[in-house]
């Protein structure tokens, strides 16, 4: 079992981790740049470097110096958590090349799935359905011809992208060209890399995913899925497991869609499959998260498990215990995010936080590495904390969640709480009826409600 982990991650998942690390009697080592001197995560760990400045790339993202870091605390292991580093291939690399171990997949893996385009072929030779696309479009000439070839609208997309950057919906040959070079130069700014491609874009779809844990014995398994439709800027706000959507004979060929995908590239350690599903219940693969997705809380309320703890277990090469057969859930959980935002415009709010009151209850769970006197720093992305809920089926899990945010309080900053009050209150989403446009299909209504919130 590993002894010692090093955590190359801030905010609320470093402090998740080091909790599950805790509880197994793990040394945890932290990090911190200049701005989170005095963050949650700094204080819960047994160890505490500071890595750099304020901003990522001088900390979060400094591979050689987390690294050097790793080996004046003598850790056994390297985890990542989500974004930053997570993702990034050269990093496990490195990380096992140093004689670390990265608790995720393959390096090869990681770039294997990283790489969309060739996710995509990869996917269609193991028989994993997905969305009509392209290869790499090189020009604007020939981005317009296989739009017009495969039908408007279409998204165009960053082949190494993630988070909703680089992509944009096409109705047009003219949306095509004003999003041409745009896309280039903001794929190649985030990402290092400027190649798009064209999918098809599926109108009103779902955003269903399937969580993924395989310990490279032979044995993978699927723990159901989430929902996240509930998205702004195609990000994620609102997440829920079990989908409101999906029949069991649909939730069921998805999870054997999910088997074949993760076995096809000998996956392990947790992932996540990602699927657009369409109005008639038909689904396509989108992507893989080779790392822990950060809605996974609501798959450990309904399994009852900590997925932390078994990307642990696996990286120390421990087997699965279950079969697939024997996996049940209890429920219905519900995550939303709080962001440090303007809830109407979605824009950033950063500054300090005065006060804040955390509703407490049995059905209730947070990932809330702020208090009183905590600064939020316009270095990083604006999701300051989750709130998740558990209930007994989903109408009673809204009911908890409502009640919940209604005694949230945070003062000193803007949050989107009134936007997510708004969301939840709204019939379409209370029927289980909302789909990836929901926030677009009803902006003027939610605008009203959350103005109406914020009163």
């Amino acid at each position: 079992m590993i002894q010692s982990i090093l955590i190359a991650n801030r905010g609320e998942i470093a402090s998740r981790i080091i909790r599950t690390c805790k509880k197994m009697n793990i040394r945890t080592v932290a990090i911190y740049s200049e701005a989170d001197r005095d963050a949650e995560h700094t204080v819960l760990a047994d160890e505490a470097y500071l890595v750099g400045e304020s901003s990522v790339k001088e900390s979060y993202l400094n591979q050689d110096r987390i690294l050097l870091i790793a080996r004046e605390a003598n850790v056994d292991a390297i985890h990542p958590g989500y974004g930053l580093l997570s993702e990034q291939a050269i990093f496990a690399e490195k990380c096992r090349a140093d004689g670390f171990c990265f608790i995720g997949p393959d390096a090869s893996v990681i770039s294997l799935m990283g790489d969309k385009l060739q996710a995509r072929k990869t996917m269609m030779e193991a028989g994993v359905p997905v969305i009509p696309g392209t290869d790499a479009v090189e020009t604007i000439e020939d981005t317009l011809f296989e739009a017009n070839h495969i039908g408007y609208p279409v998204m165009l997309k960053a082949a190494s992208g993630g988070g909703g950057i680089g992509i944009t919906i096409c109705r047009s040959d003219d949306d095509c060209q004003k999003a041409f070079e745009k896309n280039k130069k903001q794929a190649a700014l985030f990402f290092g890399d400027g190649a798009l491609y064209i999918e098809k874009y599926v109108e009103n779809p779902r955003h269903i995913e399937l969580q993924v844990l395989a310990d490279g014995k032979g044995h993978t398994l699927v723990f159901g899925e989430r929902e996240c439709s509930v998205q702004r800027r195609h990000q994620k706000i609102i997440e829920e497991a079990p989908s409101p959507f999906l029949t069991d004979e649909r939730r069921q060929e998805m999870i054997n869609m999910a088997l074949k995908a993760a076995q096809a590239i000998q996956y392990q350690n947790a992932g996540t499959i990602e699927c657009l599903v369409d109005e008639d219940g038909m689904f396509y693969f989108l992507e893989m998260n080779t790392r822990l997705q950060v809605e996974h809380p609501v798959t450990e309320e309904i399994y009852k498990l900590d997925l932390v703890e078994w990307q642990i277990r696996i990286a120390s090469g421990d087997t699965l215990p279950w079969k697939q057969h024997e996996l049940r859930t209890t429920g219905h959980a519900i995550e939303a995010r709080i962001y440090a935002e303007d809830p109407v415009r979605f824009f950033p709010s950063p500054g300090t936080v005065k006060e804040i009151e955390l509703p407490e209850a049995p059905h209730i769970r947070h990932e809330c590495p702020i208090k009183a006197g905590s600064v939020i720093s316009h270095f990083y992305d604006p999701m300051i904390a989750k709130l998740i809920v558990h209930g007994k089926d989903r109408n009673d899990a809204i009911a908890k969640l409502e009640n919940a945010l209604n005694d949230y309080k945070v003062i000193g900053i803007k949050t989107n709480i009134p936007a997510i009050k708004a969301i939840v209150d709204h019939p379409i989403f209370k029927q289980g009826g909302a789909t990836t446009a929901f926030m677009d299909t009803y902006k003027d209504e939610l605008t009203r409600r959350i103005q109406e919130v914020n009163q």
